[in-house]
């Protein structure tokens, strides 16, 4: 008998059974989904005649394609306007959700599941479909090549009250009870009681937001006519054209450098994130 074994049971190895089969298979798909990011790499450090030349190895180009992006373009102004439009208005879903899923599970008013089944309906509507009704609206109002036409018509969430109001639905009524006894008033119930029990949930609903308006690209590209106000995604566009020719270089380099945020944002939460899912799949 081996040293250390107990009887009956045999050591594992790596290679016993198809275990080593699995191992092979996870590595091969990574390297598959990682391929496009390398790739795209590897191109951002290239001119295009190494590009067409199909050259493995790293280019001469990546501080010129750096300078062309990060000066030449201001990708550095688009990334900050991104920032900003994202952090607000993530900011401000997360806030407004969370009033609206309180409303909906802990007040009673005439109504509410009428109002809740159109707050549903907005669910079916995208963004596409009101375009142009919001164009007319934002024009009329002067907000053109502002901040806040890019934020303010994006603040309320249908997803989020409809994820806040499923979680505090399922959380003890005995809350409420103790909290009413203790005096507590609605924005005390929510901050001292609510919010430190939703952590999860916040961090869950925070990513999906936060990724989800830094990839807007249809709304700022036609409300915002100000190249210095401009958003990341449409500033990529922007780059498929550096001296009067398609380089695509600058545009892999911008493309990599416009993923990090939402990738930093991602890894900072990604364990309250999954936490967030785990409830909801719980419940």
């Amino acid at each position: 008998m081996a040293e250390g074994l107990t009887p009956g049971v045999k050591k594992r190895t790596f290679f016993r059974g198809r275990q080593w089969t699995f191992h092979l298979a996870l590595s091969v798909t990574a390297f598959v989904i990682a391929f496009p990011l390398l790739y795209a790499a590897l191109i951002a450090t290239q001119t295009n005649t190494e590009i067409f030349a199909f050259q493995l190895t790293p280019g001469s180009a990546l501080k010129s394609n750096f300078d062309a992006v990060w000066f030449g373009r201001d990708f550095a102004g688009a990334m900050w306007n991104s920032t900003v439009q994202a952090i607000l208005v993530t900011t401000g879903k997360t806030i407004l959700s969370l009033l609206a899923g309180l409303a909906f599970v802990y007040f009673k008013f005439r109504g509410k599941w009428i109002v809740f089944f159109l707050v549903l309906v907005t669910l079916m509507m995208p963004t596409e479909v009101m375009i142009l009704a919001m164009f007319r609206f934002v024009s009329e109002i002067g907000w053109q090549d502002s901040m806040a036409a890019i934020t303010v018509p994006f603040l309320a969430s249908a997803t989020g009250a409809f994820l806040f109001r499923q979680h505090f639905a399922n959380l003890p009524a005995e809350l409420l009870e103790a909290s009413q006894i203790d005096g507590a008033s609605p924005i005390q119930f929510l901050t001292k009681v609510l919010i430190p029990l939703s952590w999860n949930v916040i961090a869950a609903l925070f990513v999906i937001q936060f990724v989800y308006t830094w990839n807007m690209f249809l709304w700022p590209s036609l409300i915002i006519r100000d190249e210095s106000k401009q958003v990341v995604q449409v500033a990529l566009q922007t780059l498929t054209n550096i001296d009067g020719a398609l380089t695509y270089g600058p545009l892999m380099l911008a493309a990599i450098i416009a993923s990090i945020p939402p990738a930093i944002i991602f890894v900072l939460m990604q364990k309250p994130f999954m936490s967030g899912f785990a409830i909801g799949q719980q419940k």
